[in-house]
């Protein structure tokens, strides 16, 4: 229907708040130029070189500081010149990182938000956009593996506070964070090592369960599907289930509901395709163990086409990128004899063969309550058709982390039919950054937040609330249905969530922070 594809998002996992506003003149002003903060600064643990501080002039005229904290972690901070009203906003890294994004300032939250100073890393090493998925930098380099795995993020955000700090005279009021995929295991990961960084996260789409996430990404990539027969797949699928949730509107809002046997397409699939489907949305197993929380969802299959199969800026397709260049170099312990996307044993055996190194990676931790205790707000959200990271696992990881319950700190929204980060057949946006602020500033827990639909021309053409969890959003009876203001929150459909699978010992009560 809309399938807006954002390839750029969907290597990052990085998902912007907002767009720039217009300069405000009220705020905290600098109290050095931009220039003195080319030098070094001793943060414990992070010392820092700041290589270059540049004014840059715009909508919003900001000091533009890039650097790196020891050993090999680069930042970029942008610092408002006007206009800075203490807040400070990270952003995650996706994929396999080694590129910074360029941080964007948020939009206006309110009269009183103006903005705020921002700040992104390259996670310790440097990749390319012509070759994002490079991992030779994690063959033989710990450090840098940590760096990635767990540090860097930390890392950057003591000392973006203190440069912000000397830059403004004071530190920041406020500090959020907000990542996608990698990003979202990133803000997690926070939340739980280091529960005081920040007072505000959004972890959407979260990597969370590292350990078995690459081998995922390897079952996908094995079973690949020629893009046309996605495209036959997915309108079957639409045909079977889009109104098995009440309503016929072009997208499933939750794909558990959908039992579509593509054996029904058989003349128009092989046999072997119709095999390799069946193995999509099964995830991996060994003799009846689950290697992964989840499945490819349904309605989810125009999303594979870049995922599983080569495209323009993706070489071979997202998965099999990521599987074989994790399995190469990334994953197993130093020293030890590594896999690839070829040779990769779907076993509980070689699941656990990959434990040591990956837990440090792993955001499992089910005991929040030192992020509680600091006064943390966390948002966690997922797209219903992710097609990289089924959103079954981070159900899963709710269920165990809350008991179904919605807490005083914590709340989760599945997005219907969105795709991973951005994207998706209907609803293709979704960001809860003004209703975090919101929340950590004012005390207002989100009861509902706007997702929307854009076309091809940026236009948008739907819009629908998202209740926290499991809460769904059911049509009134009358009034488009492409607008949100014809919905009411009513009761989730009532599966279980918490899923049996060979990680299950991963969940822990740590780690603490290292």
């Amino acid at each position: 229907m809309f399938r807006k594809l954002l390839v750029p998002l969907v290597v990052l996992g990085t998902v912007a708040a907002g767009v720039a506003p217009a300069a405000v003149s009220t705020g905290t002003r600098p109290v050095r130029s931009c220039a003195d903060l080319v030098r070094s600064f001793d943060v414990p643990d992070a010392r820092t070189h700041v290589t270059s501080a540049t004014v840059v002039a715009g909508a919003v005229e900001f000091c533009d500081v890039r650097g790196t904290i020891e050993p090999n972690v680069g930042f970029q901070l942008k610092l408002p010149v006007r206009g800075y009203q203490g807040r400070y906003l990270q952003y995650g890294c996706g994929g396999f990182c080694g590129i910074i994004g360029d941080p964007a300032f948020p939009s206006g939250c309110g009269p009183a938000f103006g903005d705020a100073a921002v700040a992104a890393t390259d996670d310790g090493h440097r990749s390319s956009i012509e070759n994002p998925f490079d991992t030779t930098w994690a063959a033989s380099n710990q450090k840098a593996r940590d760096d990635y795995f767990f540090r860097a993020p930390h890392a950057l955000s003591k000392v973006s506070k203190h440069i912000i700090s000397v830059f403004y005279g004071k530190a920041p009021k406020k500090s959020y964070f907000s990542g996608c995929s990698n990003g979202g295991r990133e803000g997690l990961l926070l939340a739980q090592r280091y529960p005081r960084d920040f007072d505000g996260i959004i972890a959407a789409a979260p990597g969370a369960y590292y350990t078995a996430l690459i081998g995922y990404q390897a079952w996908i990539a094995r079973n690949t599907i020629p893009n046309d027969k996605l495209f036959l797949l997915h309108g079957a699928v639409m045909a079977a289930c889009d109104g098995l949730d009440g309503l016929v509107d072009g997208q499933i809002d939750d794909p558990r509901l959908c039992r579509f046997d593509p054996g029904t397409l058989a003349g128009q699939l092989t046999d072997d395709e119709i095999a390799r489907v069946r193995n999509l949305y099964a995830g991996p197993s060994d003799r009846g163990v689950r290697l992964y929380p989840g499945g490819q969802p349904y309605g989810s299959e125009i999303s594979w086409t870049f995922w599983l199969n080569p495209s323009p800026g993706l070489g071979r397709g997202v998965a099999p990128e990521l599987a074989d260049n994790g399995l190469k170099h990334l994953v197993y312990p130093i020293g030890e004899p590594h896999s690839s996307l070829e040779s990769f044993e779907f076993t509980v055996r070689e699941f656990r063969r990959l434990v040591p190194e990956t837990v440090k990676a792993n955001s499992l931790s089910l005991d929040l309550r030192a992020f509680q205790r600091a006064g943390g707000k966390l948002i966690i959200w997922h797209g219903a058709g992710d097609q990289g990271i089924p959103f079954e696992g981070t159900l899963d990881y709710w269920q165990r982390l809350t008991g179904g319950r919605n807490p005083s700190w914590a709340r989760l929204f599945v997005v219907p039919s969105m795709w991973h980060c951005a994207g998706g057949d209907t609803l293709t946006d979704f960001d809860p950054f003004r209703e975090l602020v919101s929340w950590v500033e004012g005390g207002r827990a989100p009861d509902r937040i706007i997702a929307s639909g854009r076309d091809s021309d940026g236009n948008v053409v739907r819009t629908r609330p998202v209740f926290p969890y499991p809460l769904r959003a059911k049509y009134s009876g009358s009034g488009s249905v492409d607008d949100a203001a014809n919905f009411v929150p009513a009761p989730g459909f009532g599966f279980r969530d918490r899923i049996r699978w060979a990680g299950e010992d991963l969940y822990r009560s740590g780690p603490v922070a290292p």
